[in-house]
């Protein structure tokens, strides 16, 4: 076996045995890890399709950033050592019912498009270009999304913080 396809296999095997670990686990700073062992996996698989940028996107931003901020406000919020409350047995079916209709849905998706090589070149990676397309905030720039979607993560996680931070009334 090519040593690609074993990577291939490894990296994939990882991202589906710590995904179904992050939604399975009872404690929540283990789901955070397993989280992150996720998405390093992915920049993996990208590394591997030799799109670089991605990846180091995926690492910085993804694992680097809303991980270490997810991990954080675990901390500040909650006590490490508690456990979440357990499912019940109709959560349980109606999340595995859910589950193999979005396999099969995925699936026949997949096997029914018809993947076509395409004739047109690949155009030149140029930092220049990349480089002020994240930084412009004309039709084809990224700087204005990116500072709102950062505004709503700031606002979602100091609404989770508050909401976490508050007692319990007896």
């Amino acid at each position: 076996m090519e040593s690609n396809k074993l990577m291939f296999i490894l990296f994939g095997a990882m991202i589906i045995v710590f995904s179904i670990l992050s939604v399975t686990s009872r404690r929540i700073l283990r789901a955070a890890v397993y989280l992150l062992l996720v998405l390093i996996s992915t920049s993996g698989l990208y590394f591997m399709l030799n799109y670089q940028f991605l990846a180091a996107v995926q690492l910085t931003l993804y694992a680097g950033g809303i991980v270490v901020l997810i991990i954080f406000s675990i901390l500040l919020t909650s006590h490490i050592n508690e456990r979440m409350e357990s499912i019940g047995w109709k959560k349980a079916a109606f999340s595995a019912i859910s589950v193999i209709i979005g396999i099969i849905l995925c699936c026949t998706t997949i096997l029914q498009f018809r993947f076509n090589a395409s004739t047109i070149a690949a155009k030149e990676i140029n930092m220049g270009v990349i480089g002020r397309e994240l930084l412009g905030y004309s039709q084809n720039g990224y700087a204005l999304p990116f500072e709102v979607i950062s505004i709503l993560l700031l606002a979602a996680m100091v609404a989770a913080i508050v909401v976490a931070k508050k007692e319990k009334a007896s």
